[in-house]
């Protein structure tokens, strides 16, 4: 077997590029294109044997084809708001897949194809400014990208006026932002069935490979049920995944009972990390610190999970603002404790410490939610007093 090369410091920093971007560029990005081209032998085989992933390095650019055991909502586009985004996005794809490198095209050009290749059941209007918006986030996105670029005019204009022009270009990175599949998809009925195709060809490793990229692409990884065969490969091969990750990433592993996670012990630019800058992580970690000192052990089921009904969950908001809001920013400081509520169920179902169920509305807080709490320091809390 041969031997695997030791991983520096660069190749840590290029792994972590890798994961975080979507494709690295040459002419966007030189220098960054060239730590992970020098590195590319180690790379490749270690996301080919722990992940599955392939690494493709083109003279153009550098991309690795990053597939999830399961598509959460963070994984999307962020700045797309609803599906019709997304089809205009993919129609605008198969538009400049049909263009040549460089070839030049306006807005009424890529418009006009849109429309007739929308698949939607009500077919797309122009001078319906929703629809224009969504086409803006659309192409705006293929530009963020590199799949075209910008000649001349401003697609925002677009959005006033649907007579507005703006000249673009195809860009060589328009052939290869869709990645192939084993089979053509319109043999697919449903993403299911993707994602399951992805597997035929990892059938001998595919428990490692799994679990690798939960722990990589995962806030955290869940104790499903009993039978979680996932979660009973971290429990039983713990050491061996905690020295091979620290070893490759700059994170450490940390498993309990009922759920697995990487930490980073200093705040790398680089990862989007819990808990971040904004303000509303302070109330998260004051709930998280009274949720933990407040609830009975008796309450904790299996799987580590503790149920609150909305009314319940609302009145601990109302205590904790009562107690902690005094050092929050203003725009919490003056925001209604409902207020405050909606917007933190949805921090916790997007960093997945919280589920709720759909027919009762119940919340289900997982495990992770008493790890990380936040306490003011006393001299703060006297200074407050004052």
């Amino acid at each position: 077997m041969s031997e695997q090369p030791s991983f520096d410091e660069k190749m840590q920093e290029a792994l972590g590029i890798l994961f975080e971007q979507f494709w690295v560029l040459r002419a966007e990005e030189p220098e960054i294109y060239q730590l992970i081209r020098e590195r590319e032998k180690g790379l490749k085989r270690y996301v080919t044997e722990k992940f599955g992933f392939d690494l493709i390095v083109h003279q153009h650019f550098i991309k690795l084809e990053k597939i999830p055991v399961d598509p959460k909502a963070w994984m999307g586009i962020q700045d797309f708001t609803n599906p019709r985004d997304y089809a205009i996005f993919c129609c605008g794809l198969a538009f400049t897949e049909r263009r040549s490198v460089d070839e030049q095209f306006l807005l009424s050009d890529i418009t006009e194809d849109i429309q007739d290749m929308y698949p939607g059941e009500f077919s797309l209007d122009w001078t319906n400014y929703q629809h224009r918006k969504s086409l803006v986030r659309a192409l705006k996105k293929l530009v963020d990208l590199h799949v075209i670029k910008t000649v001349d005019g401003d697609i925002d204009m677009f959005s006033t006026n649907e007579d507005h022009e703006v000249l673009y270009e195809v860009t060589v990175y328009a052939r290869y932002f869709m990645r192939t599949y084993p089979d053509d998809l319109f043999q697919y009925q449903t993403t299911r069935e993707i994602l399951d195709s992805e597997w035929q060809r990892h059938q001998t490793d595919m428990r490692r490979k799994r679990v690798y990229r939960k722990l990589m692409f995962s806030p955290v990884v869940h104790r499903e049920s009993e039978e979680d065969q996932d979660f009973a490969y971290i429990r039983n091969y713990r050491n061996r995944l905690r020295d091979d990750l620290e070893e490759h990433t700059p994170f450490q592993l940390e498993v309990f009972k009922n759920a697995a996670f990487l930490v980073l012990n200093e705040r790398k630019q680089r990862y989007t990390l819990f808990p971040d800058q904004k303000g509303i992580m302070n109330i998260a970690l004051h709930f998280q610190a009274y949720f933990r000192s407040h609830m009975d052990n008796s309450s904790v089921n299996a799987m580590g999970e503790i149920k609150l009904t909305p009314v319940e969950y609302s009145q601990m908001i109302q205590k904790i603002k009562d107690a902690y809001g005094h050092g929050w920013s203003k725009r919490y400081r003056d925001m209604s404790h409902t207020n405050i509520a909606e917007e933190l169920i949805q921090l916790y179902k997007d960093w997945e410490m919280l589920v709720v169920e759909a027919e009762t509305g119940i919340l289900v807080f997982k495990s992770i939610i008493g790890r990380m709490v936040g306490y003011y320091p006393s001299d703060y809390v006297s200074e407050g007093e004052k």
